[in-house]
């Protein structure tokens, strides 16, 4: 395989289970360099799980994850600390530091997890702000003091901070209204495309999904059901991904809903 058709991320055959529950069930997927993929399905389909396992939270009992073409489960040791550093995270809810000022959050990993000076820090910090349309003022506020969409494009700030290779996406729209969204979409859009970076997003948002993806891959009952193009998703032909984009009651999905 040469080096322009290895995949960023190549996910083949993971299974993970917790206690007798299957979460994932044989997960294949691929994520090109440079390529934004979205993964939708229902709530407790192993999105989030999914995503764990990329970035090595958790182990899976089976299957290979494969980034740049490297065997990463099992990694461990300076291995791992090394391919932690090609990634950047925007977590559901933002997950900032009440206690930090903003600017430290945004620099968090520089310096905990990088070692780098306080002030080299927090002048990448300040820059970081500014690519998110925050300006330096707002550095030196705390968390508690921003707004819902202000916390999130921080959180976004955080996440590019160190000019990831791999940037995840958890549901990063949720809580925010319908116009905050789009202004964070298209902050996703333009922060990535500068970076050149790859981006895996979970989300359950399908106006987000089809802004910010350059495919969209469907996770059902630990299985990728459907993949491709963002421009396909309105017609997949797949009966479970016309059900969830159109939010249908009636289908193949069956909800778990327990009589009053």
């Amino acid at each position: 395989m040469n080096g322009a058709a290895t995949p960023k991320i190549a996910v083949r055959g993971v299974e993970k289970s917790f206690g007798a529950k299957r979460v994932l069930d044989g997960v294949d997927i691929d994520c090109a360099a440079g390529e934004s993929l979205v993964i939708i399905g229902g709530s407790g389909t192993g999105k989030s799980v999914l995503v764990k396992c990329i970035l090595g939270l958790l182990r899976p009992e089976a299957g290979s994850i494969r980034i740049d073409g490297m065997e990463t489960v099992g990694l461990g040791g300076a291995a791992r600390a090394a391919l932690m550093h090609k990634f950047g995270m925007l977590f559901q809810g933002g997950a900032l530091f009440d206690s930090l000022r903003v600017w430290e959050n945004v620099a968090f990993g520089l310096i905990q997890g990088r070692g780098m000076e306080r002030g080299k820090a927090r002048t990448i910090a300040i820059e970081k702000l500014a690519a998110v349309g925050l300006g330096p003022e707002v550095g030196m506020l705390r968390p508690a003091q921003l707004s819902g969409g202000m916390q999130k494009r921080v959180a976004l700030a955080r996440a590019i901070a160190a000019e990831p290779e791999i940037i995840f996406f958890d549901e990063p729209t949720t809580g925010l209204d319908p116009i905050m969204a789009d202004v964070i979409n298209r902050l996703i859009v333009k922060c990535v495309r500068e970076l050149g970076a790859t981006a895996i997003s979970i989300t359950h948002d399908m106006t987000s999904a089809k802004k910010i993806a350059d495919r969209i891959a469907m996770l059902h009952q630990g299985r990728i059901v459907w993949h491709g193009p963002t421009a396909d998703i309105d017609h997949s032909g797949n009966p479970f991904v016309d059900q969830f984009v159109h939010g249908r009651a009636d289908g193949p999905i069956q909800m778990e809903v327990r009589a009053a």
